[in-house]
C-alpha cells in the first residue's frame, strides 16, 4: 500500500509542482520535505531486502 501511496504521490505532488513552476508560478510556498515524502513512502512500501539495497546504493553513491 505504501508503495502506492509513493508512486501516486510522486506523480500527483511532482505534476503540481512542475506545472506551475513551467508556467512561471513562485513555488517557494511549497515546503522541501512535500517533494520528499512521496519518496520515503516508497522506500517503505520495499520489502527489507530491497530497502536494504537502496541504501546500499546511496552509500556507494556518497562515498565517491
Amino acid at each position: 500500500m505504501m508503495l502506492f501511496v509513493g508512486i501516486l504521490g510522486v506523480v500527483v505532488i511532482y505534476g503540481g509542482f512542475f506545472y506551475l513552476f513551467f508556467n512561471g508560478r513562485d513555488t517557494s510556498a511549497i515546503p522541501w520535505f512535500f517533494l520528499l515524502s512521496p519518496w520515503i513512502c516508497i522506500f517503505f512500501g520495499l520489502s527489507e531486502a530491497e530497502q536494504r539495497r537502496t541504501l546500499v546504493w546511496f552509500i556507494a553513491k556518497f562515498k565517491r
